[in-house]
């Protein structure tokens, strides 16, 4: 599809909103939800004039994404005048492009989600297959929806964020080197952000409210890993950071299809391919575990379909570990728990990659 999607984008002028003041205000007006805020009292909270504050409104009212909430009692003078958001002003998708199945969302502003859709997708079905997989649902998914601000894919790593560029995705080495943004973005004709399907849900968990550090740990086909560090998604140099499932804990253990010996996502799956969900539950923990003693995080996040079939199992697995590991040094163990979302932490963390930066939120 190289037409693009119809009325993609349309009335909302996005290099207008992508400032930091603006963005200041706009998560405001989100946070603030439908009782709203008046511009006085985001003046008073940001550190803006009131003039600065009602050139921006004005921007934002005049882009349809700001409207009145009615009138609020002033201690003097006339009464406030109140601004909310509007939700449905402007809409993102996410995409979840897993290993065998996609999971695409669309979200208003505020991050909720409105539609969703899902497909069976094997990324070894080729480029050309996956990339007209994704364009046809994300297409069926905002027809007649109005305003699309993009889309945000996320899918298994490693991958350069920066560039949209794919490397050798494990158990798929075909894609190393593939543009997907540059190809997504000439046939859906919108922005496109591409990122590790555990980073994008690590963002939307920090946008969510769930810490400043924690690490996301999401086991589905696959084993990988995101780290939020001072409320930001931590990505690293060359964008790499947490590749969770390859680090070696097991010198003679069995091969990974990266190469290595030993690597925590090579034991997690063998287990389960035992039946052994106890086993790769601790496996899971000692990895953890040793996240947590290198970064001091606050709290750990499961989250994949192989953690949904059995939650408490590995909750409680990977729980135990960090506790042995704590009471050895004398400190109280770092939570482990389910991350919210249902199933769709990736997905909806996805459209975040479009949507945060406009609020000022979880990058860095």
């Amino acid at each position: 599809m190289s037409g693009g999607i119809s009325g993609a984008a349309s009335g909302v002028n996005l290099p207008v909103l992508r400032s930091h003041n603006t963005a200041l205000v706009l998560d405001l007006l989100r946070t603030a939800g439908p009782d709203g805020i008046s511009r006085l009292e985001v003046a008073d909270r940001i550190g803006l004039t009131p003039q600065a504050v009602s050139k921006i409104t004005a921007r934002l009212r005049a882009e349809g994404l700001a409207a009145e909430a009615g009138r609020r009692a002033s201690t003097g003078g006339k009464p406030r005048t109140v601004l909310r958001l509007v939700p449905e002003a402007g809409h993102a998708v996410g995409v979840h492009l897993d290993r065998d199945a996609l999971r695409a969302v669309l979200v208003d502003l505020t991050g909720a989600v409105v539609a969703e859709r899902g497909a069976s997708l094997d990324l070894g079905a080729g480029k050309a297959a996956v990339v007209d997989g994704v364009v046809r649902e994300v297409s069926a998914l905002v027809e007649g929806r109005g305003t699309l601000l993009g889309v945000g894919v996320g899918l298994p790593g490693p991958l350069d964020h920066a560039l949209g560029v794919l490397h050798r995705v494990t158990g798929f080495p075909e894609w190393d080197g593939f543009p997907l943004r540059e190809e997504l973005e000439r046939a859906l004709g919108v922005s496109v952000v591409v990122d590790k399907d555990t980073n994008a849900a690590a963002l939307g968990l920090a946008v969510g409210g769930q810490g400043e550090s924690f690490a996301y740990l999401h086991f589905g086909a696959g084993l990988g890993g995101a780290l939020v560090l001072g409320g930001v998604v931590h990505r690293g140099a060359r964008t790499g950071a947490g590749e969770f499932g390859h680090q070696v804990v097991q010198l003679d253990g069995p091969v990974c299809e990266c190469g290595n010996r030993g690597c925590v996502e090579a034991l997690c799956l063998a287990a389960v391919g035992r039946g052994d969900y106890e086993e790769a539950a601790r496996v899971l923990g000692t990895g953890a575990a040793n996240l947590v003693a290198l970064l001091d995080i606050d709290v750990v996040l499961l989250g994949g379909r192989t953690v949904a079939a059995r939650p408490e199992c590995f909750v409680r697995g990977a729980a135990a570990v960090l506790e042995e590991r704590g009471r050895r040094v004398g400190e109280d163990a770092v939570p482990v728990r389910v991350a919210p979302g249902g199933g769709r932490e990736v997905a909806e963390g996805a459209a975040q990659l479009l949507l945060a930066p406009l609020f000022g939120r979880g990058e860095g």
